[in-house]
Formats: structure tokens, sequence, C-alpha cells
């Protein structure tokens, strides 16, 4: 496929978007060290970081001679290397220390430890993660970061009905094509077939987990993918099928969701979630939603 067809797309979306080279980022462990510490121990090594305004516990890093995948720090859990847009669902989901919660597709880890960190190792946290290669990452980062409150299973989350739990809040950061700015190759690789093969998936995924979210409890929707059929059109689906109504997410970052695409109008409601677009927000492509069940 033509690498300008996507990018025509989302220029007819509203905005022109340009590669970049994405800047690397952290999120501290509060669970182990301070954000205070971990910057001076780090700038004692001549890293530079900037803190990222828009994520509580992110930081860039704009310097560094060193591979901060293997530090001392990283190595003792000081720090996990998460993308800052990346960052944003968990903290949009604001899980408590009482509440039990479901991270639908957990590895390798980065939401399933900011979750914990987030819950002060409290509650309960049950992940699921279908693959059984990504299970080592999964584990190790928990153990790294020093999680204790999580359960893991190595099977679908489509099969999580049978558990018999019910929770009250669930992070689906669902499967997707992903994005040209995480991926330099995405433009070359990628067709709108990819795209559409994602939406099924998605669909069935919300789906299984509304099923057993508590009534009043929140869903939060994320994918890093910039393509409306797997974002916006997904949730007019969800408004359309299942119980659940969106709530507004307090961010100052981020576009509204489009509510017309290519001329099909969708839900208004749908304006309530967040879009990253990276030539607006420096990030990856992005999009956030945050549903309640009726």
């Amino acid at each position: 496929m033509d690498q300008n067809f996507f990018l025509k797309r989302y220029e007819q979306l509203g905005s022109k978007e340009t590669f970049f080279a994405l800047k690397q980022s952290l999120r501290v462990n509060t669970l182990k060290i301070t954000q205070k510490e971990l910057v001076t121990r780090l700038n004692r090594k001549g890293v530079v970081l900037e803190k990222i305004p828009f994520a509580t516990n992110g930081y860039w890093i704009s310097k560094t001679h060193f591979s901060l995948g293997a530090s001392v720090e990283y190595l003792l859990g000081h720090y996990y290397l998460q993308e800052a847009a990346a960052q944003i669902p968990v903290e949009v989901l604001n899980p408590k220390p009482e509440d039990t919660v479901l991270d639908a597709c957990a590895s390798p880890g980065g939401k399933t430890t900011q979750l914990a960190q987030l819950m002060e190792n409290k509650g309960l946290i049950v992940s699921f993660e279908k693959n059984n290669l990504r299970i080592p990452a999964l584990k190790s980062h928990l153990e790294r970061i020093g999680v204790s409150n999580v359960i893991a299973y190595n099977t679908d989350v489509v099969k999580v009905r049978t558990f018999g739990i019910a929770f009250d809040k669930i992070l689906l950061d669902a499967p997707c094509s992903g994005n040209f700015i995480a991926d330099p190759d995405w433009l070359q690789k990628k067709n709108i077939e990819d795209v559409e093969k994602c939406t099924g998936i998605q669909k069935i995924l919300l789906d299984a987990c509304t099923k057993v979210l508590k009534t009043n409890g929140i869903l939060v929707y994320s994918t890093c993918s910039l393509e409306p059929e797997e974002n916006e059109m997904i949730i007019d689906w969800a408004l359309e099928n299942l119980p659940l109504k969106l709530e507004k997410i307090d961010l100052k970052i981020g576009s509204l969701g489009l509510t017309n695409i290519f001329g099909k109008k969708l839900n208004k409601e749908i304006e309530k979630c967040k879009r990253f677009w990276p030539s607006k927000t420096k990030t990856q492509g992005f999009f956030i939603a945050k549903m309640v069940k009726k």
C-alpha cells in the first residue's frame, strides 16, 4: 500500500502528521523510590531527565550516555521504561487500594506494574495474557518492580467470566495495529485490512470485559492506534450495543474524539474521548475512552 495512504487519511481527519523520532521516557516506581531520589541518582550518572507535565511519575530522558535498560537502578526496579502516552490510561482509570481491578491484556507489564503502584500494592489486580511467549516478560517485570497484589493468568480474557469475579475497574489496553511513530516501518508494511482485522478482536474483548464489570464500575479502553476504526468507531459500537456510557476525561493534553469520520456521523458523546495526535502531543499515537457501566 502507498505509504502516504494513512498520512492522507489523518489529514482528512484533521491533523497533518509527519514522522519524528520518539523521545524515550520512564516512569518512576514509587513503590521503591521517590521521584527526587531517582532523579538525583541518575543525574549523578550524567542522565538528564525532564518532567512530563501530563504524567504523574513520568520523565522524558533528555540525555544519557548508556542504556537505561541496563542500569543498577533499572535492575533494582526503581523505574520502568514506558512511553509517555502509554502512562496515561492507568491514570485515567485511577485505581484505588481497595479496588478489584482487571488488566485484560497485560504483557509486558508496564500498565500492570503502574496499576499496582497507584494501588500501593493493595487490593487485587487480575491480569490476563493470552500469549504464553509474553508471560516471562510479565513475570520478570512484576518481580523487578516489587509487585505483590497481582494474580496473572496465561489465558484469553474472553474466559474471564468463568472465574466468577466482578471488577470495580477494568483496563482494556486492546491489541491494535499500532502507529507510525512507535514503529518507523509502519507506513510501509501496514494496510487497511490489518486495521480491520483488529476491530473484530477489540469488540469481542470489550464485550467480555463489560460482562464482568460491576454496575457503576469504570472501564478504560485504549489503543496505540490512530485509526478511527479501532477507536471512535469501536466506542460508537459499544455505546449502541453494550450497557456503557462515556465519561469526560479530565486531561489538558490530547484532542477530542472524532464524531465525523469520512462523512459518517458518530455519537456526539465520543468527543469525551481523548485522541493523541503525535504532531500535537509529541508522543506516539494513542486513544483513550473512559466508560461507566449502566
